[in-house]
């Protein structure tokens, strides 16, 4: 028992900062969403589908720079300094180069849009929207890098700390670009879309100063060579990353073509949607902080050749995170009829809105135990069982299941979000049975076995 207390501390000083991170990230967009739902419906339902197609490329990209989590921490755990401050470059290097992708795929957003089903007018404005940050997408990768190399370390705060700076300064530039103030013509949408470029730029910065002034890269570093180049090098973190990548992807595209789906019901349709899924990620990010606490730990534990310190800590992340999620759906039942104000003052969105809020809550714990199974396993090194359990899970059972209820069965939008809990339901059933498969077997760092993943 004293063990697990220990144990549970630990954890938690590591997930504690990084949920308040994850939440500060996600209120990011929770604030854009705000300001433009002040604007118009229209503005919303533009700006929701925008971001419902960006972020599947965005994320695929981060998923391949999440690769460097358990090489970091691993490396850390056996106190392999160098091996530490080489991944971080690669992955800086990695993340240049997949932003090139991310700016190609946002580039011909509007086309994919109309090409999806949605209105030309609409589509129009999520490409504008889009087009008035393109300029800042090299630095949510990059910042990416820079984290995993400081959380693989167990230095969550800095992050943390950067991301409630970045919260403050983005309301105060959709404040001035959406509406105009201090001097700034009123902007709408594009504005939003400026805004958010500069709190991706803010971001880079504040966390890249946070390093160089507390000196924070001192333990792990090493000057630019030719060995951040390395083939072999760049290839473990991309065989990794990769499967992280397609997870991510085909969970954010499961999601966004759940948008899409209702954009074809109409404006106030993706709006509501928006509404609720805004909150469903926000409730997200919390046993997102235990997974990632979970991945550096179990990662840390690995290295150090403590198997069954990692088995039990693995245990006690799914306890905790399982727990915050059942709070999360009786609050977001409580909620429903409050949320959506906030957002709109359209009397037929909010009360959309309070129909699908108890649907999110039936599937928090769903949610909170497939992501917690994600992080352990990442700190394992085994990253495909993910995205096997993503493809099975959305495309096999939630995304017909959803089409079906929504537009044979007409129940509409919440046709859609009852698909969403049934595929939840499937990823966390299957995530849990490889996590149950994989502690039964030798855990191995991945510096010294590669062929672990």
């Amino acid at each position: 028992m004293t063990a697990s207390r220990s144990e549970i501390r630990i954890l938690l000083g590591l997930a504690g900062p990084v949920m308040l991170t994850q939440l500060g990230q996600m209120s990011l967009g929770i604030v854009d969403t705000v300001f433009i739902g002040h604007v118009s419906v229209s503005a919303m339902a533009a700006a929701s589908l925008a971001n419902a197609y960006a972020w599947i490329s965005m994320m695929s990209a981060a998923g391949v720079i999440i690769g460097m989590d358990p090489l970091v921490s691993q490396a850390h755990g056996a106190g392999d300094a160098r091996e530490v401050a080489l991944t971080l470059q690669r992955g800086l290097l990695l993340g240049l180069g997949l932003s090139l992708f991310v700016m190609l795929a946002w580039h011909f957003a509007g086309n994919v849009l109309v090409l999806a089903g949605q209105k030309p007018q609409l589509a129009a404005q999520a490409q504008l929207f889009l087009d008035s940050q393109l300029w800042s997408v090299p630095c949510f990768p990059t910042f990416m890098a820079l984290r995993q190399y400081l959380q693989g370390r167990g230095l969550v705060s800095p992050a943390m700390w950067t991301i409630a700076l970045t919260n403050l300064v983005n309301v105060v530039f959709n404040w001035a670009l959406v509406f105009g103030h201090l001097g700034c013509p009123a902007l709408g949408l594009r504005g939003a879309g400026i805004a958010s470029g500069l709190a991706n730029v803010f971001m880079l910065l504040a966390l890249t100063t946070i390093v160089f002034a507390l000196q924070l890269q001192r333990e792990a570093w090493q000057p630019w060579s030719r060995a951040c180049w390395e083939p072999a090098g760049m290839w473990r973190i991309v065989k990794i990353g990769l499967p992280i990548g397609a997870q991510f992807g085909l969970e954010v595209a499961a999601f966004s073509w759940a948008a899409m789906m209702a954009g074809w019901l109409g404006e106030r349709a993706v709006s509501a949607h928006t509404i609720c899924l805004n909150f469903a990620a926000l409730t997200f990010m919390l046993p997102l902080g235990i997974s990632i606490g979970a991945s550096t730990r179990v990662g840390n534990l690995i290295g150090e050749g403590d198997q069954d310190a990692a088995r039990r800590t693995s245990t006690l992340a799914l306890q905790l995170g399982v727990s915050v999620m059942a709070c999360c759906a009786l609050l977001l039942s409580l909620l429903r009829t409050l949320i959506p104000r906030a957002y709109t003052p359209d009397t037929e969105v909010i009360a959309l809105a309070a129909l699908i809020f108890p649907i999110v809550a039936g599937f928090q714990i769903a949610d909170g135990t497939q992501v917690v199974c994600t992080g352990v396993l990442r700190g394992i090194g085994r990253t495909r069982a993910p995205a096997v359990s993503h493809f099975v899970g959305y495309y096999c059972l939630g995304l017909p299941a959803g089409y079906l209820l929504a537009f044979r069965a007409g129940l509409g939008v919440t046709g859609i979000w009852w698909g969403l809990l049934i595929g939840l339901t499937g990823v966390a059933v299957l995530q849990f049975a490889w996590l149950q498969r994989a502690l039964r077997k030798p855990l191995q760092r991945l510096a010294a076995a590669t062929s672990a993943t």
